[in-house]
C-alpha cells in the first residue's frame, strides 16, 4: 500500500486536474454547439432542421471513442488541423484540445436533445403570440423559447455533464495524461493491488460527479417552473 501511494500520490491530483479541465471546456463548448443545433431543429428554414437532424442523428449513434481518433488521426494527421502553438509541448497541448474538439462535437448532439426536450415544455402559443407580434425567429428562440426551455432541460443537461465527466477517460486513447491512464499504468505497476487501484480512481470520480449531482437537483428544484 505504501508504494502505491508512494507512486500516485503526485500524479493523482495532476491527473484529476487534467479530467476536470477536459470536463469543463468540453462542457463549454458542448453548450454553445448544442444550443446552435437546438436553433436549426426548431428552425422554419428545412435545410437548417434536415442538418442538424442528421448531424445529431449520425453522431450521438456513433461511438465516441471513434469521433476522438477521428479527431486525431483525421484531422490532425491527415489534414494537418493544429489546435495548440508550436512548442516542447505541442504534442500533449494539441492531443488534450482534439480530445475536447472530439467530446464536444459528441456531446453537443445530446445536449441539443436535452434542450428539445425542454422546448417540448413551452406551450406553442407563445411561439404563436410572438410571430403575431412581429418578432423574428431569433428573437423568438432567444428572449422566449431558449430561457423557458433551459430551466425546463436543467436535468438532463445535468445528467449529459456527469456522462461527460466519465466519458473523458475515453481521450487515453490519444495519449491525454488523465486519470483513466495513470490508472493503467498504475495497475501495470501494482498488478497484485487490482482491487485497490480500481477503489482509488472509483472513488475520484464520485468525488467529482457526486456534487455535481447534488447541484443539479437543488437547481432544478430552484429553477422549476411553476405549472
Amino acid at each position: 500500500m505504501d508504494t502505491l501511494w508512494t507512486d500516485l500520490e503526485p500524479k493523482l491530483i495532476l491527473a484529476f486536474w487534467v479530467t476536470i479541465k477536459l470536463t469543463f471546456f468540453a462542457a463549454l463548448g458542448s453548450m454553445a454547439l448544442g444550443t446552435v443545433l437546438t436553433a436549426m431543429r426548431v428552425s422554419p428554414v428545412s435545410f437548417l432542421r434536415n442538418v442538424s437532424t442528421i448531424y445529431i442523428n449520425t453522431v450521438r449513434n456513433t461511438p465516441l471513442t471513434l469521433i476522438v481518433l477521428f479527431c486525431s488521426v483525421g484531422l490532425y494527421q491527415n489534414l494537418g488541423l493544429t489546435l495548440a502553438p508550436e512548442n516542447d509541448n505541442f504534442i500533449k497541448n494539441n492531443n488534450f484540445w482534439l480530445a475536447v474538439l472530439g467530446f464536444v462535437l459528441y456531446t453537443s448532439t445530446f445536449v441539443a436533445e436535452s434542450l428539445r426536450s425542454g422546448i417540448n415544455t413551452v406551450h406553442f402559443g407563445q411561439a404563436e403570440a410572438a410571430r403575431s407580434l412581429g418578432l423574428s425567429f431569433p428573437q423568438i428562440f432567444s428572449e422566449i423559447i431558449f430561457p423557458q426551455a433551459l430551466r425546463a432541460a436543467i436535468v438532463p443537461l445535468g445528467n449529459t455533464l456527469i456522462a461527460l465527466t466519465k466519458n473523458t477517460t475515453i481521450a487515453s486513447v490519444i495519449g491525454v495524461a488523465e486519470a483513466s491512464l495513470l490508472m493503467k499504468s498504475t495497475i501495470e505497476n501494482h498488478a497484485n493491488q487490482l482491487f485497490l487501484v480500481f477503489g482509488i480512481f472509483a472513488l475520484g470520480f464520485i468525488i467529482l460527479t457526486l456534487p455535481m449531482g447534488l447541484a443539479v437537483g437543488s437547481l432544478s428544484t430552484r429553477l422549476a417552473v411553476k405549472k
